[in-house]
């Protein structure tokens, strides 16, 4: 690597599962830190067997692991050995940053609580998330994005229409939101070193992240504020923000004010609405939303997409066309603002999306292959300073295996 990037030279250790602790390493090697990831032998990190899990989407491509686990080096080591912590304590001192997701208790066990990797290198910056938070009564139960994040913040029960009942959202996306806050607390420490010399124990945890998420309606809640009932597509409590299809059966989102409602009515080719008392103000928008609903429901089923992209953008009223997942991945502007990037190393998977973060004018790493389970067991611990004859006995106690065969 370079020194262009602005993390070159930066290490850090991802001894961390599955999506949101890995996923936040991975944004720190978009930006040129040298990640090195440990995986538990056998299968390695279940991250790497996601992709196959229903409901992900079938494909040839490990897409879920080149995304969370991108331009890492690999290692597999045992953590429950009794040598491996001889491994473990220089890699610490080694690295600047170490991300686990371990519970607290197991990661002790493991010689990766704070206390002791702090021992060890006390200008580390230490990063971990949990499910539920450090403290309180459920502070030690596992948790996944689709229970802390979505179920238990009230994101999950906020996000259905009335009458329908709570649904399994896109599983990942609480991960991923998480793994940008976990980035910005290491990135916080980080500013705090350079500025104190100390290093620092830095975290989340996926209900922080879905709380915030669901910030406006909690935030109306601890103001004892009243909340209106779920959404109702054909009778919401604002029509101009709400779902309609048009005549090819497209949907699109409409999200508009009273401001614009001169201009929506030419948009649906009734100008004489400007004239109707019951669509004079926001109070008449509410009291008559069925009927205002079901008017633009017809309109808006007339004519095709096409047509409406273009009223709808004369008249500059926002709105966006309704994706699914395979018409976002060939959207041009995906590739116009480099959210989706090429990806190199990877027969069957020709490219990847990069990390929501730039710095315009400042480069970030093109995106490599996630690793091969094992693959630098020998190269790391040989730049860690163990001899060949020290490899060989740190295999023969247990603490790395025989290096597997490639996967691709």
């Amino acid at each position: 690597m370079t020194n262009d990037f602005v993390f070159s030279g930066l290490k850090v250790l991802d001894a961390s599962s599955f999506i949101a602790a890995p996923a936040a390493a991975t944004i720190l090697s978009d930006f040129g830190a040298d990640v090195i990831k440990i995986e538990p032998p056998g299968k390695g990190d279940p991250q790497r067997r996601l992709s196959s899990v229903p409901p992900s989407p079938r494909a040839q491509g490990n897409y879920s692991w080149h995304l969370a686990n991108r331009n890492k080096r690999g290692m597999v080591i045992d953590l429950k050995s009794a040598a491996a912590p001889r491994i473990l304590k220089r890699l610490v001192e080694w690295a600047d940053v170490v991300i686990t997701n371990f519970p607290h208790g197991t990661r002790e066990k493991l010689h990766l609580g704070y206390d002791e990797v702090s021992s060890w290198n006390p200008r580390v910056v230490y990063a971990d998330i949990t499910g539920f938070g450090d403290a309180g009564p459920d502070a030690g139960q596992p948790g996944f994005d689709l229970t802390a994040a979505w179920s238990r913040s009230g994101l999950l029960a906020s996000t259905r229409d009335a009458g329908a009942p709570p649904t399994v959202p896109v599983w990942g996306s609480g991960d991923y939101m998480a793994a940008v806050a976990i980035y910005a607390a290491i990135v916080t420490a980080l500013y705090r070193r350079e500025r104190t010399g100390q290093g620092a124990s830095v975290g989340t945890s996926l209900l922080a992240a879905g709380i915030w998420a669901t910030g406006t309606l909690v935030a109306a809640a601890l103001a004892d504020g009243t909340p209106f009932e779920l959404h109702d597509r054909k009778a919401p409590l604002n029509p101009l923000t709400n779902s309609y299809r048009t005549a090819d059966g497209e949907w699109f989102m409409l999200v508009t004010s009273a401001p614009n409602w001169p201009g929506l009515t030419r948009v649906i080719g009734h100008p004489e609405l400007l004239e109707d008392p019951r669509f004079a103000d926001v109070e008449g928008f509410v009291e008559h939303s069925a009927v205002l609903t079901e008017l633009l429901d017809a309109e808006f089923r007339s004519r095709p997409f096409a047509h409406w992209k273009d009223a709808l953008n004369r008249e500059r009223i926002t709105f966006s066309l309704i994706q699914t997942p395979e018409e976002a991945a060939q959207d041009p502007q995906l590739r116009a603002n480099d959210i989706v990037v090429p990806l190199e190393g990877v027969s069957d998977l020709k490219e990847t999306i990069s990390s929501p973060i730039n710095l315009r004018g400042v480069p970030k790493v093109a995106a490599k292959r996630a690793p091969d389970l094992g693959e630098h067991n020998d190269e790391v611990l040989a730049e860690l300073g163990f001899s060949p004859a020290e490899i060989a006995e740190l295999r023969t106690q247990g603490a790395i295996p025989t290096p597997p065969r490639a996967e691709m």
